[in-house]
């Protein structure tokens, strides 16, 4: 609106100013071609007449050249000059006085709601976890379309700048229960040092991109500091095996004997080309397959006649050593006995995590990035089959691509597919809907930061929700169920209505895991439930 009002200003003072150049010039005219003279009122009246199109009063017809062509000339500026206001004034004015407007301050009445700084791709995953738990929140978003964009997507957003005390004021940050900021760390410490200029009693919660940098955000006044890119970075490394063992440290623990795994089919594995029910997991090994994701899709309870390919994902619970069982299945003799080569394409703050956690575990690396460095093995385009061929990619055992960007990860993935049909491929990406893209385009394992970032940010808020594992495919959380009091799984029709399972049920000291559909929920009793993010939240809405 300012830009507006200055042009606004400028084009009165260049009208203006056109309307006294055309009074002076007239009055020249008059006098000199046309021996008729006005005095100055006379021809300001005229030169108002004919810009404002009412036209030119007793003075017409004029007798010379001079004038007529005079007269038509002004005739033409007279009409760009109108036309001109259009763009200038009575369009921007009619837009103004239609459009949405983004509210600039929060209404009164609204307490104990969270303060979220500000919209960016990752925090679409926990304004939706907020929204599950019907938590009140504000989005405080200094960029106009940015703000208009979530209003009208049916978020609580203001318009300001959360940088400035004036714009966490008209948040109501006062009377906020937390405050939640991943933007940048720059951006994300000055935050907090505003909000804390406000308010040292409320909390705040800041997303950081280099770990490194978490000291500086407590120094400002955090609360509680969030490393996902470390998390992320950790748990990528966590699948580049060597054994058995490793495989298994990332199951989730329900209790002291059941296990909650996610299991990739590797490439050379024997169950890969076999139906679930030919594959005969269950007997060989004693898991129970909860669900799986086939190429980025979901799936809870597969058919029996579901077709396992490489990079298919399994959910399971089980014993520790009926996981066991199972991973040695899922994995290549040359995977179980070999030590490979891993190859590490990107060396930002996920990378550096990833190749840091493989040198701990002395298991061999080379890194390749863009820019070229001391920690750099490869430098160049991770798109260019060059790079990745001088990488080694076509000999190793493992590629995990940490790329910030979606759309070069994409790419990337596909190159290094042809490449090296059979290596496991595991994969970052920002943006959730990438996910899928990424498995059709031939990678085998994928984590979202996006999705990581939303499980941390509502974990650190929501102090009586507990989530039991933030970097999986899926989420598990422990959660009461009232509505489900005294009906059985089977009653409540669990999976057919979210998509999610039931895994185990704590009741008291005793942990029942031996969860079908007849097993009747009790007062009192906190279960253990897996799914998407999407399912659990549909879980939570239908019974938490």
């Amino acid at each position: 609106m300012d830009t507006w009002k200055r042009r606004v200003v400028l084009y009165a003072a260049f009208l203006g100013g056109m309307i006294a150049f055309t009074a002076v010039t007239y009055q020249y005219g008059m006098r000199v071609y046309e021996n008729d003279p006005r005095t100055l009122i006379e021809s300001f009246r005229f030169a108002v007449e004919m810009f404002s199109t009412t036209g030119f009063g007793g003075d017409a017809p004029w007798r010379s050249t001079e004038m007529n062509a005079y007269i038509a000339v002004m005739d033409l500026v007279g009409m760009a000059l109108l036309f001109g206001a259009l763009p200038v004034v009575a369009t921007p004015l009619l837009e103004s006085a239609f459009a949405t407007s983004v509210p600039r301050s929060l209404e009164e009445g609204l307490e104990g709601h969270v303060v979220v700084c500000s919209d960016t791709t990752r925090s679409d995953a926990l304004l939706d976890e907020f929204e599950s738990e019907a938590v009140p929140y504000v989005v405080v978003e200094p960029d106009p379309e940015r703000a208009l964009a979530l209003y009208e997507a049916g978020h609580t957003v203001i318009r300001a700048d959360p940088e400035t005390t004036d714009g966490l004021s008209s948040a109501r940050l006062t009377d906020a229960s937390a405050l939640v900021t991943d933007v940048s760390d720059q951006v994300d410490a000055s935050i907090v040092l505003a909000a804390k200029e406000l308010s040292t009693d409320v909390r705040a919660i800041s997303v950081v991109e280099d770990s490194a940098r978490e000291r500086y955000h407590r120094l400002a006044g955090a609360d509680e500091v969030l490393s996902p890119r470390s998390l992320l970075g950790e748990s990528l490394a966590s699948k580049v095996t060597t054994s058995v063992r490793t495989d298994l440290d990332e199951a989730v623990a329900i209790g002291d004997s059941l296990r909650i795994a996610e299991v990739s089919i590797h490439h050379g594995s024997g169950l890969a080309g076999s139906t679930l029910i030919g594959s005969r997991i269950g007997e060989r090994t004693g898991v129970d397959v909860i669900g799986a994701w086939f190429n980025g899709s979901f799936e809870a309870a597969p058919p029996p006649d579901a077709t396992l390919s490489a990079g298919t994902v399994l959910l399971v619970s089980g014993t520790e050593g009926q996981v066991e069982r199972l991973v040695d299945l899922t994995n290549s003799a040359a995977r179980r006995f070999g030590t490979g080569e891993t190859v590490v394409v990107g060396h930002g703050q996920v990378g550096k995590t990833v190749v840091n956690t493989l040198e701990s575990a002395e298991i061999p690396v080379t890194v390749v990035d863009r820019d070229d460095g001391e920690a750099i093995d490869v430098a160049g385009d991770a798109t260019d089959p060059e790079t990745l061929r001088e990488a080694g990619v076509a000999d190793a055992r493992t590629v995990v691509l940490a790329l910030p960007d979606d759309t070069t990860a994409e790419f990337a993935t596909l190159v290094a597919r042809d490449l090296a049909p059979n290596v496991e491929l595991l994969a970052r990406v920002e943006d959730p809907e990438s996910v899928p893209k990424m498995h059709r385009a031939g990678a085998d394992y994928v984590l979202s930061l996006s999705t990581v970032t939303g499980r941390m940010s509502a974990s650190a808020v929501l102090a009586d929700r507990d989530v039991v594992s933030l970097d999986t495919h899926v989420e598990v959380v422990r959660t009461e169920a009232p509505t489900l009091v005294g009906r059985t799984v089977g009653e409540a029709a669990v999976r057919e209505r979210t998509g999610c399972t039931v895994i185990a049920v704590e009741r008291g000291e005793e942990l029942v895991t031996d969860v079908g559909q007849e097993t009747r929920i009790e007062r009192g009793d906190e279960l253990v439930v897996a799914g998407t993010d999407d399912g659990v939240r549909a879980f939570e809405r239908a019974f938490a």
